[in-house]
């Protein structure tokens, strides 16, 4: 259930927001190759799933099974750690290269300039040729109301995005089901309210949109077009888990996500972004980044060959 005081930030940012024009902001500034649109879609495959492979087994994997790259994790507990990240990360691109495939996203727990860390992750990231990263979540302070959250994260934003622009790279903050910041497509567009918007958008997440958002995630990609940089997939349906309702993630085609209805709004707004592919059903511990899993190998290979199947089939029906 929605909190009170959620509901009422909801509200006033409606308000808020509603007294701004909408502005036709670039989509992107490192020019999407979009072709056209009924063309297949570039799809990385997150590398979560596969941290129990080093990284050149990585890149030959996601490029003999068909993907466009690879969405390398570069946070605690993934395939390169940021204390690491100077060291490791250049060595991760290079071997996913030998291994046949590419590194043009990442996906981090970057969350302010003034962490070295961060500042590192972008600057190397930047240097060895990756155009996109996602940020962490960010979470509410218990001391400070949501609109003065929202205010603070705002400006954290914003001067990730002036760094982005000095470096040539493009930071995406993702929208997720649950009581973090990003559940409500108004939140993510109030803390991308102030930022260089070619540098800095969002990484829009179908299966979370439809999760929170129920049938109102048309509205959201409406508000949220123009900030989209890149894209997530994956796919969920609603199920009882030791006697309570919760979404449980299933193979791309069998849950709820309406995938004809958003692939077809996706080609109404002239948007085909790339995608990172998400795994998040049970592949023995696989979809949840452990370095060693409890089924064969293959089982992980053929569940990323048969969602990428899927995924371009539907686009290409859409």
């Amino acid at each position: 259930m929605v909190s009170k005081n959620r509901r009422e930030f909801i509200k006033k940012s409606t308000l808020a927001l509603g007294a701004i024009p909408f502005v036709g902001f670039p989509k992107n500034t490192l020019n999407w190759d979009i072709g056209s649109l009924n063309d297949e879609l570039s799809i990385n495959i997150f590398s979560k799933h596969l941290q129990f492979l080093d990284y050149k087994t990585t890149g030959k994997m996601a490029a003999e099974i068909g993907f466009s790259g690879v969405d390398l994790t570069v946070r605690p507990k993934g395939h390169v750690l940021p204390e690491y990240v100077k060291k490791d990360l250049p060595k991760a691109i290079a071997d996913i290269k030998l291994g046949g495939s590419q590194c043009e996203m990442i996906t981090t727990s970057i969350e302010n300039v003034n962490n070295q860390f961060d500042v590192d992750i972008i600057k190397t990231a930047a240097q060895y040729g990756v155009k996109y990263y996602r940020t962490n979540w960010f979470e509410y302070f218990e001391d400070k109301s949501l609109e003065e959250t929202i205010e603070v994260y705002k400006n954290q934003i914003k001067d990730l995005s002036h760094l982005n622009a000095k470096h040539n790279i493009i930071g995406c903050y993702q929208n997720h089901a649950g009581v973090k910041v990003g559940a409500s497509f108004w939140e993510i567009k109030a803390i991308l309210e102030s930022a260089n918007k070619q540098y800095f958008g969002t990484q829009y997440d179908i299966r979370h949109a439809m999760a929170e958002g129920g049938h109102s995630w048309v509205n959201g990609l409406n508000l949220l077009q123009n900030h989209i940089k890149v894209i997530v997939l994956k796919d969920f349906k609603w199920g009882k888990v030791h006697g309570q309702w919760k979404p449980v993630n299933v193979p791309i085609g069998e849950g709820m996500v309406d995938f004809d209805k958003y692939f077809k709004l996706l080609k109404k707004y002239k948007l085909k972004p790339p995608v990172s592919l998400h795994l998040e059903y049970d592949l023995g511990g696989a979809e949840k980044g452990l370095s060693e899993i409890s089924v064969d190998k293959k089982v992980v290979f053929d569940a990323m060959k048969r969602d990428l199947n899927a995924v371009q089939k539907l686009w290409k029906e859409a």
